[in-house]
């Protein structure tokens, strides 16, 4: 009985209460803590207020927290009797041909939706830097606990009273230090290091240990740190994942748990998820199946939500499905951390992902994002498709990429001339990354044209390992590469394609390194006074071509954007300073418009907004160095403005929940922004 009243009443015990480290209650809730998961309801809110120990303070805190709830409660049915807001007609997808008669976005089946959601119960997104505030987990942290947890950890920051106050006298060496000290002192340690995997291992060991110091590094220095937090290092560590494993850093959902899937979320410690990135490890960048050991590519994303666009990490959970891999390498290698069998197919797969999908709903609500990543393309398009319409998806490898490189073009405008609609496109590798890229392309051009889809798509034309993508290959096309197919002769390679297509724009998605060769890059430059060069596979080593061969083999020429990282070039006493076209523009600050506002689809309107807000950012400074991309100092102010646009399209298409819609989204989205500089704690 006792244990009961206690599981019954701890979850509502305020902030402001503290256990002396005597008492009998002070390590109670940390035994209480795997028999059963903390919810704030207000049911619980009430049950408290009746009881007679609770102060006055307590009990006006509880109140106004019932009536934010109320509040809420009653703009909820306000909207239902309101019916459903205006929408605007979605423009026609390729996905409406996988689809079939299913319905569009914003032809939502009540059947599909559920409540739910998810709240800041614990200020992280409301408290002012200077505002007090307790390490509040199930109990106050204090002494070798508060040490260990890395969302309150300060180390050597923590000060004399802090000391004291939460027993920390004796486990700390005496020095103070400043959070500034603390980053001069870490990136002088991972300067020291020759190998890039040895900052990698680093910059992770310094998240599980010191979230705050973690962010504000790779904020502070995030043109430096994002190739060593993601792409290219990245990929080196889903190769190593097994050998340098030390403590798992997302959940990992494989076939052993198919049937109890809503109970493995709810071992998950953090209730409050607002964005998952999930992958099968099936095509981990341009290095293919890695299985289980994919679980970097989820964890590096979400550190890029938090670090680029102010998500908080409480609110951001990776996972990988483990569903077998067909790696041979990996299936005999004694380190490897995942299920030591072949991949699932069919009918068993699609099952395991249904179930899936529904416990992530059940479990967080309508609003939570869920981002696909690196799914093969049989299974991309197929999820995107079956689920856009019930669920918050968004495939970054698809229609991240596409956002990205739109964005690049439509700035490229200002270097290159003339209306997207005057430039013809070329592109190596028709996969999931290619055709979502020639899509929103045939998109714009569409919405700015007002010409038919079909029309538009005419424009783009594809190269896969067959060749030029045809019409008279219909019958052996994937169906996503189908409405690529147009009526010209079969040509077998990429330089073929390029001399008799003459496009005015090169995009490489194909995975393979060194297939832009001097031929095809000098054949580009002899009818175009500024080819437009993106070699955006990565990893590096993928990449179709260097920055170096881009400008070298164009004399000067090209204008070059690519996936990961080249450094200034320069040719004949100019220096060329490569664009990257990072999904990192675009991901992180489209999920922060998306949770701000609300949003409970995502619809290819949202995606283009987000484009065009990339593109402006790119300045005259920019244009004068041949960048067609912002430099990512600005990245968090880059990701503001492409959450307001994202937001302000999601409230224009009926899709947003949150009302009233804020005056200034700008301002809104940067007061959302999760901030890592050190709290003072009582």
């Amino acid at each position: 009985m006792f244990r009961k009243n206690i599981q019954k009443y701890l979850p509502s015990l305020t902030k402001e209460l503290s256990f002396p480290s005597h008492s009998p209650f002070y390590s109670l809730p940390s035994l209480l803590l795997p028999s059963f998961q903390v919810h704030w309801s207000a049911s619980h809110c009430s049950q408290l207020k009746e009881q007679p120990h609770t102060s006055e303070k307590d009990r006006s805190q509880l109140a106004a927290t019932d009536a934010r709830r109320c509040e809420k409660e009653e703009r909820r049915l306000r909207r239902e009797s309101e019916g459903k807001a205006t929408q605007s007609v979605a423009m026609e997808s390729f996905m409406k041909g996988i689809r079939g008669d299913a319905p569009c976005v914003l032809d939502m089946d009540p059947t599909h939706t559920v409540g739910g959601g998810v709240e800041d119960f614990y200020g992280e997104d409301h408290a002012t830097e200077d505002q007090l505030v307790t390490p509040w987990t199930i109990s106050v942290a204090s002494g070798h606990t508060l040490l260990r947890d890395k969302r309150h950890n300060k180390g050597l920051a923590f000060t004399e009273t802090e000391r004291d106050a939460h027993y920390l006298r004796g486990l700390l060496p005496p020095a103070l230090s400043s959070q500034e000290l603390q980053e001069r002192k870490m990136m002088k340690n991972l300067r020291s290091y020759e190998v890039p995997l040895q900052r990698y291992q680093a910059m992770m060991d310094l998240q599980e240990r010191n979230e705050r110091l973690f962010y504000k590094i790779l904020i502070d220095n995030v043109e430096e740190l994002l190739p060593v937090v993601y792409t290219p290092t990245v990929g080196e560590a889903c190769q190593k994942y097994g050998s340098i494993f030390k403590r798992p850093q997302g959940l990992y959902i494989s076939l052993k748990e198919k049937g109890k899937i809503l109970e493995v979320l709810r071992n998950w410690p953090e209730r409050s998820i607002q964005v998952i990135v999930v992958t099968d490890g099936e095509r981990i960048l341009g290095l293919g199946d890695l299985g289980c050991q994919g679980m970097g590519i989820p964890v590096g994303k979400l550190s890029l939500y938090t670090a680029l666009g102010g998500v908080r990490p409480s609110a951001c959970l990776p996972i990988t499905l483990d569903v077998g891999t067909n790696n041979e390498t990996l299936l005999n290698d004694e380190f490897y951390i995942g299920l030591k069998q072949m991949r699932i197919r069919g009918q068993e797969y699609a099952d395991f992902l249904q179930e899936f999908m529904s416990a992530v709903k059940q479990s967080y609500g309508e609003k939570v994002l869920i981002q696909f990543e690196d799914f093969a393309n049989h299974n991309a398009f197929e999820l995107l498709a079956k689920y856009g319409t019930t669920h918050l998806v968004f495939n970054d490898d698809i229609q991240g990429t596409a956002s990205v490189v739109l964005a690049g073009l439509l700035a490229a405008l200002k270097l290159v001339g003339g209306a997207l609609a005057d430039h013809t496109f070329l592109f190596l590798g028709a996969g999931e990354a290619g055709t979502g890229i020639a899509e929103l392309i045939a998109l714009e051009i569409s919405r700015q044209t007002k010409a038919p889809l079909e029309e538009t798509r005419k424009k783009l034309w594809l190269v896969d390992s067959k060749g030029l993508v045809v019409s008279s290959r219909n019958e052996s096309l994937q169906h996503f590469k189908k409405p690529w197919a147009h009526e010209h002769e079969p040509l077998k390679t990429l330089l073929e394609a390029v001399q008799a297509i003459k496009p005015t724009v090169l995009i490489g998605t194909s995975g393979v390194g060194q297939t832009f060769t001097q031929e095809v890059v000098e054949a580009m430059a002899s009818f175009n006074e500024k080819p437009l060069i993106l070699a955006l596979s990565n990893p590096t080593s993928q990449a179709e071509c260097t920055a170096e061969q881009a400008y070298t083999w164009s004399k000067g020429k090209a204008i070059f954007a690519s996936g990961s990282p080249f450094d200034p070039f320069e040719y004949e006493g100019k220096t060329f300073v490569p664009g990257q076209a990072n999904n990192a523009y675009i991901f992180p600050g489209f999920g922060l418009g998306v949770i701000m506002c609300g949003a409970i689809r995502v619809h290819d309107d949202m995606l283009l907004a987000a484009s065009e807000a990339l593109a402006k950012q790119v300045s005259e400074e920019n244009y004068a160095n041949g960048l067609i991309y912002p430099p990512f100092t600005n990245i968090r102010k880059i990701s503001a403005n492409i959450a307001a646009s994202v937001a302000a399209k999601a409230y224009e298409l009926g899709l947003a929940s949150r009302r009233p819609r804020p005056d200034d989204l700008v301002k809104y989205a940067e007061s959302c922004m999760y901030t890592p500089v050190y709290r003072n704690y009582r």
